[in-house]
């Protein structure tokens, strides 16, 4: 069980930091906006706070997009072993795109009329989603709705292989390294690991990081004997505030074996272990004697990698990603504060955070030495302002 440690002596205020579960609760569970919530704030290796409601505390949770930084983890791994650069084309590893194009004309039931890329697609292109790719939730132009009509993005039709497959015949958005787009960038690192190890991503993921950092109950699938540890996840509705999305225990779909292991948001996880995961990370990419990454490694993943060190308003086509946009950047994995004042709110530059689809969050400030982890269970992420609301009163819990 996870222990709390008296919140003064790591720097908090204790009244304070008692306002997040009380706001959380009285604005969104008692009136039926989120079906639950559990939040962690550490500092250091020590937990200064711990809320719990509707679910007990080794609750395994849907995360999402919380996955994509554990695979660009794992990609990391692999270039410090010279096993890949990041500035290497793509298709050195996925030969199918050789010849994939970007979007001029067509979609729908005409034909993709498309033209060479002006840059190659590289690998870091992919990290960082400037690689001209998308996702079929963004319903933004003739691409997603291919990427929705092929249903590309299915885990349960579709192997590494055949993913790869329909996405050579969707052009790309944009020119590579242009723009900033969310998108299924991440899992085509997944299937990079996969390929280069020789090792399907869940097994990658349990030789070099689950298993070294002691992450005992993250996995692509949720087994039997764990399966009622895993809530009910709700849609967001107009009328009902909150619809049955995903079932709870051993009907839920990641309590079934899928045929892709998306490293995009193919995870499940607990607060405990993810807080595993922030904590090597708040380490330099070390925990319990486990180096994992190196801290050079870490520093280059957290660093503002946009055309030009801009922030993501100048750079984003997206009509939806984990992070707001004004003052922030994108690394290699993460979003990253590159000017807090510009967010307008409390926060540390050089800070970097991911989310998930169902309105999952975590954070790692490395100048406060603060890690917080937030889990809940309702998608869009973007239904509720939750994740900045939790941040500022986190903030306001620092003592002088």
């Amino acid at each position: 069980m996870l222990q709390a440690t008296n919140p003064k002596e790591l720097g908090f205020l204790p009244d304070r930091l008692d306002r997040i579960g009380a706001f959380i609760q009285k604005k969104y569970l008692d009136t039926g906006l989120l079906p639950h919530g559990s939040l962690l704030i550490g500092r250091g290796d020590e937990i200064a706070y711990l809320w719990n409601a509707g679910v007990e505390q080794d609750a395994i949770f849907r995360i999402a997009s919380m996955t994509k930084p554990i695979t660009s983890i794992a990609l990391m791994q692999l270039v410090e072993q010279g096993l890949i650069a990041l500035s290497d084309p793509v298709a050195k590893y996925i030969p199918e795109f050789k010849n994939l194009g970007v979007f001029v004309a067509g979609g729908g039931n005409v034909p993709f009329v498309s033209r060479p890329p002006t840059a190659p697609l590289r690998v870091i292109d992919l990290m960082r989603h400037t690689a001209g790719f998308t996702y079929s939730f963004q319903e933004r132009s003739n691409i997603d709705a291919a990427y929705r009509k092929t249903d590309v993005e299915s885990w349960s039709k579709w192997d590494n292989d055949e993913f790869v497959g329909i996405l050579k015949d969707i052009p790309l958005e944009f020119d590579p390294g242009t723009c900033w787009n969310y998108s299924v960038s991440t899992d085509l690192v997944g299937v990079i690991v996969a390929r280069v190890s020789g090792l399907s991503l869940g097994d990658y993921f349990q030789k070099h990081i689950f298993g070294p950092l002691g992450m005992v109950d993250t996995s692509f699938l949720v087994t039997k004997d764990k399966a009622h540890r895993l809530p009910a996840a709700y849609a967001w509705h107009p009328t009902e505030k909150m619809k049955l999305s995903d079932k709870a225990g051993a009907e839920s779909g990641w309590a079934h074996p899928r045929k892709f292991h998306s490293g995009g948001g193919g995870l499940a996880s607990t607060v405990a272990d993810y807080h595993r995961f922030c904590r090597m990370l708040l380490n330099g990419g070390a925990l319990d004697g486990e180096q994992i990454i190196s801290p050079k490694t870490l520093e280059l993943m957290t660093a503002n990698h946009l055309p030009g060190g801009g922030d993501l308003t100048q750079h984003s086509k997206s009509l939806f990603s984990e992070a707001e946009n004004a003052g922030i950047g994108f690394g290699l994995g993460f979003a990253c504060n590159i000017d807090p004042a510009a967010t307008t709110l409390a926060g540390s530059k050089g800070e970097f955070y991911w989310g998930g689809m169902y309105s999952t969050a975590f954070l790692i400030d490395p100048v406060e030495h603060i890690t917080m982890v937030f889990m809940t269970q309702l998608m869009p992420s973007s239904t509720y302002p939750i994740r900045r609301e939790i941040r500022t009163l986190m903030y306001a819990a620092l003592a002088a």
